[in-house]
């Protein structure tokens, strides 16, 4: 595995912001108020690495003054004022502002209460078809007053579930809102999720009220979903409504309100006043064994955090434009429309990434100049790949971050960006979790960006990396852990008696510390290195390596498509290591190409990376989220059935398991 250099082996910088962006950052402004008022350490002018690491040490040393700032920067309005900031620091289980009231839903809006603003985009929709087409703020304020109320009419009241099976449509973000506005809990699968695994997740937390697309455009294609809806509906007997939204314009079924008729008012929204630890929504982990995970997070806890994220840490706010490339059934959606929060406007775009070329999301951000463009480190490489060339190509002046999740994205991409995009470019590399919905580290405004790593840990998060008897290391190799509370983590999973479930997936290695399962570096220099997952590590004669290490090099071959490595400890004390490679159409897996994969893991990572076994598969397996599915390929190949292995119905392609189920069977046989 690559280990980050050390402080002798002072990298150098790809970008570094100038001095008068450092000055005009939110969090360089929040520094100085933290410092004035909150007992925060006085910044150090002119050294803005020592200046993050001082405020970062405080963040979470003194976590009820730094979120007391935060809240007060926010300006998050609190109906009725907590007790304190932090009454229990316990994990699982710490109570954040008790006592305190307030509604997410009501943040969202404030900005069209600005008459100087009302009429400016709050939302700003792209499909296959069409150009931008803006919703005011007045209107979107509107449309949800108007929800809100339907709702009510129907009987929703705090604590209640909504479910969306609907795409990247404003439609989308008007439910979401109004649900959050009645105290509701808000939760949405993307309609290219099927029946059963729609079913998986929404049967676990019976919702009262369904919204629902009759279809959608994907790829050039038309796709209809009536036959789906009308499978949920017959299996979903909690429902006293169903709200039928034609983006195919179809008429709505027998027994469905149009979505015209329960928008159409001009009411003023009732925000209900809520507890700062009341249910905003359920978001539900990628499920690869079992059924998924039903993640409650807060109301109270994801407005401060998703504040706390794009203020200062995505520098975002009035006059920027949001765009993160994204579906309802990713927390990546919830995130962006949390960028209503501080006045952006989001960017919602509703298609292919790769329709009708490569270049498409640049496109995109093109037509709707966008100010910070999110997308997938996959979509970045496959850019790299199919020689894209955006800034040469596209105006993109506007764009002034680039950032990327979904996994660690390679040296090779932030090369890419850096030389097709622009040179001058922020280039945030962020991780995160669907578990707390935002990030652990990632975006700094303030800070250098070095090739390959994420600039630093975030405000209030107590990121470390933990070896096997619970120390913390630097410049190594270790489990990531988070040693102190943060708002934004679950304040449940549903339907989980006494925590159980809950424990076990973050608690049980490291008692009372979130243990999230990937592997990192923490450098001495105080950037992050992501490694991969953690229970898919590769642990090779004692020498721990990411299965991230792997794809980067291997897939920068113009044959390689995408690649799965496992490693897989055998009864006997071996250890066999396998490399999968979906193979570049026209290409072929022969000795000279073999060579060269050997060669390049060789000769960039190590001999001990070298796989025992290539073999060339008809596509890689992913979650519907689009995640690699290693663990469950692991333990098929230890000869565990399919049906015990994985949910299949969280799978992008459960034919592609089989060959993993019969190549296990042939081994045992041999």
């Amino acid at each position: 595995m690559t280990t980050a250099p050390t402080h002798a082996e002072q990298p150098t910088p790809l970008w570094r912001p100038d001095a008068d962006r450092v000055a005009r950052a939110q969090v360089t402004r929040f520094h100085a108020r933290a410092a004035e008022r909150y007992g925060a350490p006085a910044p150090v002018p002119g050294d803005p690495e020592a200046d993050y690491a001082a405020l970062h040490r405080w963040s979470v040393t003194e976590p009820e003054p730094f979120w007391q700032a935060v809240a007060d920067w926010c300006d998050v309005r609190f109906s009725h004022p907590a007790d304190r900031v932090l009454a229990d620091r316990t994990m699982p289980g710490a109570t954040w502002f008790p006592g305190a009231t307030l509604n997410y839903a009501e943040h969202a809006l404030r900005t069209a209460e600005d008459p100087a603003r009302a009429a400016e985009p709050a939302l700003l929709h792209t499909d296959e078809n069409h150009d931008p087409r803006p919703v005011t703020w007045a209107e979107l304020r509107a449309r949800v007053g108007s929800l809100a109320a339907e709702l009510r009419r129907l009987g929703v009241r705090p604590g209640d579930r909504v479910s969306g099976y609907l795409p990247n449509i404003p439609e989308a973000v008007v439910a979401l809102l109004a649900t959050a506005a009645v105290g509701g809990v808000w939760t949405s699968c993307a309609p290219d999720f099927g029946a059963r695994s729609v079913l998986d997740r929404f049967q676990q937390v019976e919702p009262v009220v369904l919204f629902a697309v009759d279809g959608y455009h994907y790829g050039g294609k038309r796709h209809e979903r009536t036959d789906t809806v009308a499978e949920l509906r017959a299996h979903l007997p909690t429902l006293r409504a169903v709200v039928h939204v034609p983006l195919l314009g179809t008429p709505a079924p027998e027994g469905t309100l149009e979505w015209s008729a329960v928008t159409s008012g001009d009411t003023e929204p009732v925000f209900e006043q809520v507890p700062f630890d009341h249910p905003l929504w359920v978001l539900y982990s990628s499920g690869t064994t079992g059924l998924p995970k039903a993640i409650v997070q807060s109301q109270g806890g994801i407005l401060l955090e998703h504040l706390k994220q794009l203020s200062l840490h995505c520098d975002l706010g009035p006059g920027d434009r949001f765009f993160w490339y994204t579906s309802t059934g990713w927390m990546m959606w919830n995130f962006l429309v949390s960028g209503l929060l501080v006045g952006a406007t989001v960017v919602l775009h509703d298609g292919s990434p790769g329709h009708p070329d490569t270049a498409a999301q640049w496109r995109v951000a093109e037509r709707t100049g966008t100010t910070l463009f999110g997308t997938s480190a996959a979509y970045v490489m496959a850019c790299r790949k199919a020689d894209v060339h955006p800034g040469r190509d596209l105006d993109l002046s506007r764009v002034r971050c680039v950032a990327t999740t979904g996994s660690p994205l390679p040296p090779d991409g932030f090369r890419w960006i850096h030389d097709e995009v622009a040179e001058d470019m922020w280039i945030a590399s962020v991780s995160g979790g669907t578990d707390v919905c935002s990030c652990f580290a990632g975006a700094v405004p303030t800070l250098p960006v070095y090739v390959g790593e994420l600039q630093g840990p975030g405000l209030g998060t107590d990121l470390q990396a933990w070896d096997e008897q619970g120390k913390p290391v630097v410049d190594e190799v270790g489990e990531l852990v988070v040693a102190r509370p943060m708002p934004s983590m679950p304040v449940r999973f549903w339907n989980d008696p006494g925590d159980r479930r809950y424990r076990e997936s973050y608690f049980e290695m490291f008692p009372g510390v979130w243990r999230h399962g990937d592997w990192i570096t923490v450098t001495s220099r105080g950037t992050v290195v992501v490694h991969g997952r953690s229970d898919s590590t590769l642990n090779r004669q004692g020498v721990r390596m990411g299965s991230a290490d792997i794809y980067e090099a291997v897939e920068r071959l113009p044959e390689i498509r995408e690649s799965l490595v496992i490693g897989l400890e055998e009864p006997d004390g071996g250890y066999w290591m396998p490399l999968f490679v979906h193979l570049a159409p026209g290409a072929t897996l022969d000795d000279e190409l073999l060579g060269r994969i050997k060669r390049i893991i060789r000769e960039q990572l190590s001999p001990r990376h070298v796989p025992d076994e290539v073999i060339a598969v008809d596509g890689i397996p992913h979650t519907l989220t689009g995640k690699r599915i290693e663990v469950p390929v692991k333990r098929l190949l230890q000869g565990t059935p399919l049906e015990q292995a994985v949910n299949p119905g969280s799978v992008d392609n459960v034919e592609l398991l089989h060959f993993y189920e019969d190549l296990a069977r042939r081994r045992r046989q041999a």
